[in-house]
């Protein structure tokens, strides 16, 4: 059973996150952020939208017990076994696999949707571009975009702690530690977490 523990997302971590950017957005894999891309340091990366989402890799999402004790709509992610479990009544819980992130960027807390989008605009942070000024400076929303078809924007007592449940351009990943922070998903399967949540809903992260 998985236990959840109270921990408040700190507000200096937030602070942190806010001055420096270094985890606001999924970076992923080097290769993701490049895919599909123009010009060196292109103020705007051009991306289409799909018609439909690519179902070559099939959806992980299963209704399974509850192990998580927290009330119906509310979202738990187990890092450590690479798990979203979203609490349904009955004692269910829809469980879908994630990739989380990786060392040194890993967080745990309590925090709550803040705002929803469909196929997202990608802005590389500050910092992320001081490393790699060849990325371009956005990306909008599409098939090749590492936020993927949907972002759930997470939120604190603090504002905006820069964090997303996302979407991804890398299926592969899924079930790996390899974000900035960000929780990602198969496309098909943030699509159905998208359609199941509203803004408000708590979440947790352990």
């Amino acid at each position: 059973m998985v236990m959840i523990k109270n921990v408040l997302f700190s507000a200096a971590a937030a602070a942190v996150l806010m001055a420096t950017g270094a985890q606001a957005f999924d970076s992923g894999s080097s290769s993701s952020l490049v895919r599909g891309q123009g010009q060196p340091g292109a103020q705007t990366q051009q991306a289409s939208l799909p018609t439909e989402l690519n179902r070559e890799v099939a959806p992980t999402r299963a209704l399974v017990p509850d192990p998580t004790e927290e009330k119906p709509g509310t979202i738990t992610i187990d890092t450590k076994n690479r798990y979203l479990y979203l609490s349904l009544e009955g004692g269910q819980a829809m469980r879908y696999d994630v990739g989380v992130g990786r060392d040194g960027f890993g967080w745990q807390g309590r925090a709550y949707i803040g705002r929803r989008a469909e196929w997202p605009t990608w802005t590389p942070p500050a910092a992320m571009l001081k490393r790699r000024p060849e990325l371009p400076r956005t990306m909008v929303g599409g098939i090749d975009n590492p936020l993927g078809a949907r972002a759930m924007y997470l939120y604190n007592g603090h504002g905006d702690t820069m964090y997303r449940i996302h979407g991804t351009n890398e299926p592969d990943t899924i079930g790996q530690a390899v974000s900035s922070g960000c929780i990602r998903l198969l496309n098909d399967d943030v699509v159905d977490l998208y359609e199941r949540v509203k803004v408000g809903a708590p979440v947790v992260v352990l």
